[in-house]
């Protein structure tokens, strides 16, 4: 019987291939219809990224480092019982992700026209209705093997839009079991920040646009209303809920995450330390082609704004005791060790590779889809390979919105060479080389 449902997997995913072939036509298609006027850029491009050189402006980037007491954290667990680990979770993974075959017409519509998905997944309607997709991180990210511990993993973002007033805005992360791509089981852990000295811990509010699992950390974006510009996770230090209510935090009876049955605590932050004008990294990203590996940043601006968005990076520490954390220096204090602007505004999602930046917009009002272009920060090329950027190029009107409609982050799973993002309920991955050829 292990045999021959491997066997019905394989078919399966053999059809699941062939139908984003015909998915991709479908979409190429319908790019068709988009008018002229929405062509904006066909042949002209951001060009290359603009190096930030002036103190000023980098030091606006500046970040300080905020640790949770370990005698917060120790009380948090002596209340809630002992910590668990990513593999007791995916233990209770007891949902399923829908093959691309198995979503719905205006769920595939999200994925991108050129370069097509060659992996695609659909979230569930009843568990992810009210709530707002963000950003995705994997296994991939956490170790260069893309595996942790004896499973390969994918993490997703999704913040609360609907709902109660209390529960507005409430973060939660879903934990994809990938170890079987053709079937993906998952739950979901509440994100959360102690209080009280560890007696008890609040939702973390925010959009969850960007996120990063470094070695054992996870690093989220926070817009929550404070300074907290990132917020960091154990992913050794899950705790479980032991009461299924509404309610988050320490209930009588026990703790509750708003019925899920994990709850992440942070164990440290990372504040804005550049005065009010500092951005604000709404999305990020982990670049392994540094030494040390960085992290990416990027800020969002307005479409057609009077200037282009801002992108950094900041270098992992190397220091002992210090694994997935930032670089900070004595005083806690972590610079961003390279910054650049680009022309383009409206930027949802960014990643970096090589000398190569990798962008995504957003879908215009009148757009089915959103753009993705590719940019070099290799400033000392000379050679006049196009100019420095370009993007896929689809449709009878050769429009460059080829691209999904809302991808907030971008991850790299270097040791498959694929990309994963979501948009709307549709999680999808496709190789970076095709990335590469469709945007030279």
């Amino acid at each position: 019987m292990r045999h021959r449902g491997r066997h019905r997997r394989r078919r399966r995913g053999r059809a699941v291939r062939a139908f984003l072939s015909g998915t991709a036509l479908a979409l190429t298609a319908a790019a068709t219809l988009i008018s002229a006027s929405q062509a904006t850029v066909t042949h002209d491009g951001p060009g290359r990224l603009k190096p930030l050189t002036a103190t000023a402006e980098i030091g606006k980037l500046q970040l300080t480092e905020d640790v949770v007491p370990q005698a917060s954290l120790n009380r948090l667990a002596a209340g809630m019982g002992r910590p668990v680990g990513v593999s007791a979770v995916l233990d209770e993974a007891d949902r399923t992700l829908r093959d691309a075959i198995d979503c719905s017409p205006a769920e595939r519509r999200a994925l991108p026209v050129s370069p097509t998905a060659t992996r695609a997944y659909c979230w569930n309607t009843d568990d992810t209705r009210g709530w707002q997709p963000g950003a995705v991180t994997t296994s991939g990210d956490a170790d260069d093997d893309g595996v942790w511990g004896a499973n390969q993993v994918i993490l997703s973002g999704w913040s609360r839009s609907g709902g109660s007033t209390a529960d507005h805005g409430l973060a939660r992360v879903g934990f994809v079991n990938a170890s079987d791509l053709n079937h993906l089981a998952y739950t979901w852990a509440l994100l959360a920040v102690p209080v009280d000295g560890g007696r008890d811990y609040r939702g973390l509010v925010s959009h969850v646009s960007g996120m990063v699992w470094y070695q054992d950390k996870l690093l989220v974006t926070a817009d929550d209303g404070d300074r907290a510009a990132l917020y960091v996770y154990d992913m050794n230090r899950v705790q479980r809920a032991t009461v299924a209510q509404d309610a988050v935090g320490r209930v009588p009876g026990g703790w509750s995450a708003h019925g899920y049955r994990f709850v992440l605590p942070a164990v440290a932050s990372y504040e804005l330390g550049g005065g009010s004008d500092a951005p604000r990294p709404a999305t990020v990203s982990l670049d392994r082609s540094t030494v040390p590996d960085s992290l990416v940043a990027g800020e969002w601006t307005l479409d057609e704004g009077d200037r282009g968005a801002r992108l950094w990076r900041y270098p992992f520490s190397t220091a002992p005791g210090h694994a997935g954390l930032l670089a900070a220096g004595p005083a806690g204090r972590v610079h961003a060790s390279q910054a650049y602007e680009t022309k383009l505004t409206d930027v949802r999602g960014v990643l970096s590779y090589g000398e190569q930046w990798y962008v995504t917009r957003g879908a215009g009002p009148r757009d089915r889809h959103g753009t993705l272009w590719r940019q070099s920060a290799d400033v000392d090329r000379t050679d006049d390979k196009a100019n420095g950027s370009g993007a896929a190029v689809c449709g009878a009107a050769e429009t460059h919105s080829c691209w999904s409609s809302q991808t907030e982050s971008l991850s790299y799973w270097e040791a498959t060479g694929e990309v994963w993002t979501q948009s709307g309920r549709a999680l999808f991955a496709l190789p970076l080389g095709s990335i590469d050829r469709t945007t030279e």
